[in-house]
């Protein structure tokens, strides 16, 4: 299983960008889907998540200005954020939880796309 994240750039305060990230291999179900950030010296942190029913939660942080997405058809999960902070700027990271035809269920991440928010 692969998690692909992209999406990510360069972007002044106040403007807005779009990640997605696309679940491939031998996938026989996939549970919650999220987004975490890690800004350089701090921790990473949780943005978004979205169950497989659809219900979302967002960090107080990002809560108005991002809204967590997902295809389950095409086992992709979209993070669009507006009205970008400089605050904002980390590389982010998708995570899903993901039940392989092994019938073990795991905890997968991608590699992370940067986003930068320049003042």
């Amino acid at each position: 299983v692969q998690l692909q994240a992209s999406g990510g750039g360069l972007v002044q305060a106040g403007g807005s960008l779009r990640l997605s990230c696309a679940a491939t291999g031998s996938i026989l179900s996939i549970n919650a889907m999220g987004w975490y950030r890690q800004a350089p010296g701090k921790q990473r942190e949780l943005v978004a998540v979205i169950t497989s029913g659809g219900s979302v939660n967002y960090s107080d942080s990002v809560k108005g200005r991002f809204t967590i997405s997902r295809d389950n058809a095409k086992n992709t999960v979209y993070l669009q954020m507006n009205r970008l902070k400089p605050e904002d700027t980390a590389v982010y990271y998708c995570n899903a939880h993901i039940k392989t035809m092994t019938l073990y269920a795991l905890d997968y991440w991608g590699k992370g796309t940067q986003v930068t928010v320049s003042s």
